[in-house]
C-alpha cells in the first residue's frame, strides 16, 4: 500500500479552489490541520463563520480529491470557523452573516419562549417537541418552531416541510410553515444527506442568524428543538432567549433517567423554570386485547419529576403510529386527532399554556 504523507494530502488540496478568492485552498490558509491515521485521512478547513453553509459542497470536493489519492480508503473534511471578531464580511445568505448579539431581554416578537431538552438522544425530543408546537397552534396560539438541532435536523421531515427559505430582504428570509406552525431548520439549508461537520463557532452563529434574521413576525410561542444533552449549544440558547420554561422529554428506562437527571440539574443552575417532563415510549397498549405493557420501566419520569419537584405533563404511549406520522410529515395530533397518544400531546400543551400564561398574568 502506497504510503499516505501530509505532502501529499496538501499537493491535492492545492487542486481545490475557493471561487470567492480564486485560490486554492492551500495558498489561501484555509487548512488548518491534517491528520492520517492509517488509510484514514482527515483535514480541517478554517472559514469565516458566516461562510459555512456555502463552503460545504467545496468541503465535499476537497474530500473527493483527497480520497483519490493512492492507499487513501476515506477522507473527512470539517469546518472550523475564525473568532466572531474576526467574522465580519457579510454574506449573500441572510442566515449566515456574522453572529449578532442578542439581548438578554426576552425578544420582543415572542411572547413566549419554550425549549424541548433531553439528557439524550434517541428518546423523541425531536417528535415531541413538534407534536407539542402544533397542539399549541390547535389551541389558537400563533406559534414558531426553531429547530437548533443543527447536527440531526429532523422538523422538515416531520412537519411535511420542504424547499428553501425564501429571501425577503438583504438581512432576512421567511420562515416555511404547515400546520399553522412556522419552521425554520438547517435542514432547509443544506441537503438532507450532507452532514453538518461544524465546530462550535459556526454552530452558534448559525442558531444566532435563526433568531434574528428570519422574518417570524409576532408570536405567541417560539418553540426550541434544542439539540441532546448538557453542551454549550443547548446553554447558549437558552440564555440568549431568555426561555420562559422548559419541556424535559425523556423515557422510563434507568439509563434516559440518569441523562434527565443531568439536564433537570443543569437547567435549575441556569435558573431557567422548567415547566415539567414528558415521558416518551411510556407503555405500550395492544391494539386488539388492551393489555398495557411497560417496555421500559413504569414509573420513572414521574418519580423523577417529583424528586426535583416539577409536573410530569404527559406519558406518551409507545406506538409505530407516532413514528409512522412523524416519517410521512403529519404529526400524531394530526393523523390521529382522537388517540391517545394525540390526546396526551394535546394535554400536554394545555399544561405548558396554563403553566407560562397564568405565571405571567
Amino acid at each position: 500500500m502506497a504510503e499516505i504523507t501530509e505532502d501529499a494530502v496538501l499537493t491535492a488540496l492545492r487542486t481545490v479552489v475557493d471561487p470567492s478568492r480564486g485560490v486554492d485552498l492551500v495558498s489561501a490558509g484555509m487548512v488548518e490541520s491534517v491528520t492520517i491515521r492509517g488509510s484514514n485521512v482527515g483535514f480541517t478547513l478554517l472559514v469565516d463563520a458566516h461562510r459555512g453553509a456555502a463552503l460545504e459542497p467545496l468541503c465535499r470536493r476537497a474530500e473527493a480529491v483527497v480520497q483519490a489519492l493512492p492507499g487513501v480508503t476515506s477522507a473527512t473534511g470539517l469546518l472550523t470557523a475564525h473568532s466572531a471578531a474576526g467574522a465580519a464580511r457579510r454574506s449573500s445568505n441572510p442566515m449566515m452573516e456574522p453572529p449578532v448579539a442578542v439581548s438578554s431581554e426576552p425578544l420582543a416578537e415572542f411572547h413566549y419562549v419554550i425549549a424541548v431538552a433531553s439528557g439524550k438522544g434517541g428518546v423523541g425530543k425531536s417528535t415531541t417537541a413538534a407534536n407539542l408546537a402544533v397542539s399549541l397552534a390547535l389551541e389558537g396560539r400563533s406559534v414558531g418552531l426553531l429547530d437548533a438541532d443543527v447536527y440531526g435536523p429532523s422538523q422538515p421531515r416531520m412537519l411535511g416541510v420542504t424547499g428553501r427559505p425564501k429571501p425577503l430582504s438583504q438581512d432576512t428570509v421567511a420562515p416555511l410553515e404547515n400546520y399553522n406552525v412556522k419552521l425554520i431548520s438547517m435542514g432547509l439549508l443544506a441537503a438532507e444527506d450532507t452532514p453538518i461537520a461544524w465546530r462550535g463557532p459556526m454552530v452558534q452563529s448559525a442558531l444566532t442568524q435563526m433568531l434574528t434574521k428570519v422574518a417570524w413576525g409576532k408570536l405567541d410561542y417560539l418553540v426550541i428543538d434544542l439539540p441532546p444533552g448538557t453542551g454549550d449549544v443547548p446553554i447558549t440558547m437558552i440564555q440568549q432567549t431568555s426561555v420562559d420554561g422548559v419541556v424535559v422529554v425523556c423515557t422510563p428506562q434507568d439509563v434516559a433517567l440518569l441523562d434527565a437527571r443531568k439536564a433537570i440539574a443543569m437547567l435549575q443552575r441556569a435558573q431557567v423554570p422548567i415547566l415539567g417532563v414528558i415521558e416518551n415510549m411510556s407503555f405500550y397498549q395492544c391494539p386488539d386485547c388492551g393489555r398495557v405493557d411497560h417496555i421500559f420501566g413504569h414509573g420513572g419520569a414521574g418519580k423523577e419529576a417529583q424528586r426535583h419537584g416539577v409536573p410530569l405533563l404527559g406519558a406518551i404511549p409507545l406506538d409505530v403510529a407516532v413514528r409512522e406520522s412523524g416519517d410521512s410529515g403529519t404529526p400524531i395530533v394530526i393523523a390521529r386527532p382522537n388517540s391517545i397518544h394525540a390526546q396526551a400531546f394535546r394535554d400536554a400543551a394545555r399544561a405548558v399554556i396554563r403553566a407560562v400564561e397564568e405565571a405571567a398574568a
